[in-house]
């Protein structure tokens, strides 16, 4: 399933302040049916991100159980910042609302978000660490994680097959070697990976436990080049030496589903929506099409990954927040929580939940890499440097063009420095 929030996950913005009211005792009452009669809770979700018996069912056990009415607002992802931090500065905010995982910190420094500590040890004692992490700024719970999606590796069977290889790889050796077999043993082109798929790279770098920025004095400032940040480049060229795709573009440029669908292609790093894309492009590719986790440097760990999605907040300034916590606890009960992994094909908050992906291939191969994925640096200064043009992807370009890692991040550590140092 292709979901809406995957062009905005990962960019933070610039956000304005926003005054952190705390919430009124308004809605002190009673739990329980018609605990809260008469009351109407606001939710605002993105466009995509709730299947429709999913909100349906929730809806109802919602209502059921607090007597209120839940009122589902679909949000756009274009210009949602600036909406939901003027809307987070007013006197009647959504109560509830859908926010990128990346974004949480921004929102949690303009004191936009309720504390949800009491929240976490009700309900949250065994989420997925690496999940809640996006979660908590300072030692405090600001949201609770909802889902998350991350990268796979999409393959051709018949292309696989037609060089020999019998089994997938386990190891990130054993792939590097199946690809250079199938690009000795057949015509395709081994695997399609541009220069600039800088997810992918995030990936690596958490692979390898490194930080893309470094505290200097009261600063952040480029860390580009760490050890473990070139060792992780120097992964990613490993692979994309194999692969003829532009050095200068991103994975969109051209679609790299696309590019998959021809049929001349043994694999891509991608998202599970990526091959209902090739399969629009050309249907007879839907049964050559496979999926697996991309391999790390032991078979016991698969290979970082960058974990984009969503997490849940209450409004600090909503007049409703014992009721926004009941919501909360529904929506994220096992139940429901469940069925909205199964219904959406996306890595729900525990691991215990997996179990829901099966029968769903490109979910059950991007869960095992979940527990030791993350994100980008969780800071409200990284939203300027998404930007385009991002200085990461032109570290990468660089580098795949022959410059040495440390010339590359000397290249750009002047620009990224500056976006660093912009306030938000």
């Amino acid at each position: 399933m292709k979901r809406k929030l995957i062009a905005a996950i990962g960019v933070a913005g610039m956000l304005v302040s926003v005054a952190a009211c705390g919430g009124s005792d308004d809605d002190s009452k009673a739990g329980g049916a018609d605990g809260y009669k008469g009351e109407t809770l606001t939710l605002w979700a993105m466009d995509g991100s709730t299947p429709d018996k999913w909100q349906k069912d929730v809806t109802a056990a919602f209502e059921k159980k607090t007597g209120a009415k839940l009122k589902f607002e679909v949000q756009q992802w274009n210009g949602i910042q600036q909406k939901l931090t003027t809307a987070l500065s007013e006197e009647n905010p959504p109560d509830v609302f859908e926010i990128g995982n990346t974004q949480t910190a921004a929102y949690a420094k303009t004191g936009g978000l309720a504390e949800l500590d009491d929240l976490k040890k009700s309900i949250g004692a065994d989420w997925t660490e690496s999940m809640n992490k996006a979660s908590v700024i300072d030692g405090k719970q600001y949201a609770a994680p909802w889902f998350v999606l991350n990268r796979v590796v999409v393959y051709n069977k018949k292309i696989w097959a037609d060089a020999g290889i019998k089994e997938l790889p386990k190891t990130r050796a054993e792939f590097l070697k199946d690809l250079k077999q199938i690009g000795e043993k057949t015509d395709a082109e081994p695997i399609y990976l541009p220069g600039q798929n800088w997810y992918h790279f995030v990936g690596l770098t958490i692979g390898e436990g490194a930080e893309l920025v470094k505290k200097d004095g009261d600063k952040y400032v480029s860390n580009l080049d760490d050890p473990k940040v070139v060792k992780a480049m120097n992964t990613y060229k490993e692979f994309a030496d194999l692969s003829k795709a532009p050095k200068n573009k991103d994975e969109a440029t051209p679609q790299q589903a696309e590019v998959f669908a021809k049929g001349k292609t043994g694999a891509f790093i991608g998202m599970s929506w990526e091959a209902p894309t090739a399969i629009k492009a050309n249907p007879k590719i839907e049964k050559d099409i496979g999926f697996f986790t991309i391999p790390g440097a032991t078979a016991d760990k698969p290979e970082g990954v960058f974990l984009g999605g969503s997490n849940l907040a209450i409004a600090a300034t909503s007049k409703k927040q014992d009721l926004a916590k009941e919501f909360l606890k529904i929506a994220l009960s096992d139940k429901f929580e469940g069925q909205f992994a199964k219904e959406g094909g996306t890595i729900p908050n525990k691991k215990a939940l997996e179990s829901n992906l099966k029968g769903n291939p490109a979910a059950e191969a991007a869960a095992p890499a979940t527990s030791g994925g993350g994100t980008t640096p969780l800071i409200p200064e990284w939203g300027a440097v998404e930007n385009p043009p991002n200085p990461i992807k032109n570290y990468m370009t660089a580098v795949l063009n022959g410059k040495s890692p440390a010339a590359a991040a000397k290249q750009v550590e002047g620009e990224l420095n500056k976006r660093l140092a912009q306030k938000q």
